[in-house]
């Protein structure tokens, strides 16, 4: 089965660099970014997860456990680990899979033929709290992902789940959002206050309602 937004992010069992774990269970009622990278021991990884770890209260603030992923095993991720502590001054707490046997990453379609029998693409899955698929990213191998964008598309996901309200393109916390055009007007005066029309009755902007007057 081809993995998509609104399907349930498959179950698994798996030896990482914080001890053996059972993805559900250890996702708990959090939210989670499971992430993949090619290879250990690369420039592009080294970087990624040495940002994921300097973004480790920013992901905590927001109730997300972070998880990475690749076909090495657990004593090249113990080894490679310290290389990326060392080289971005940070502590890596958080989990690195040691998917030896590809098991997990084909699971999730992290390994694309044609680019690589073995190793994976960046995949990217945010999982919510009743562990769905809420989104899916894909980077190539050349390419590090950005991972401002992907706290800013877990803001926009927690303040839709909680507000049931819309995102703008290129919206960023505390901007305003949209008013869904499938919610009556009756239902608009009582949970937001002073909607901004903009000419046309679908679109419709409001301030951000997880701010606190």
């Amino acid at each position: 089965m081809t993995l998509g937004i609104g399907n349930k992010a498959p179950d698994f069992e798996a030896t990482t660099t914080e001890g053996k774990i059972k993805f559900h269970q250890w996702l708990g009622d959090s939210w989670g970014l499971l992430f993949s990278h090619p290879e250990d021991y690369t420039p592009v990884c080294t970087t990624e997860l040495g940002v994921v770890a300097q973004l480790e209260m920013e992901f905590s603030k927001r109730d997300v456990k972070a998880i990475a992923l690749s076909v090495d095993s657990l004593e090249s991720h113990m080894g490679w680990k310290v290389d990326i502590e060392n080289s971005m001054n940070v502590s890596v707490r958080f989990p690195i899979i040691a998917d030896v046997d590809g098991t997990i990453a084909k699971l999730y379609g992290m390994i694309h033929e044609g680019v690589s029998s073995k190793h994976t693409v960046r995949s990217v899955y945010i999982i919510g709290p009743h562990k769905d698929i809420q989104l899916q990213l894909t980077y190539p191998m050349a390419i590090g992902r950005n991972f401002d964008e992907i706290l800013r598309a877990v803001d926009a996901l927690q303040l839709h789940a909680e507000h049931h309200v819309l995102t703008p393109a290129n919206w960023t916390p505390e901007k305003d959002v949209l008013l869904d055009p499938n919610v009556s007007d009756n239902q608009l005066d009582v949970q937001y206050s002073d909607p901004k029309g903009k000419g046309v009755p679908y679109l419709r902007f409001s301030g951000d309602p997880s701010i606190k007057n």
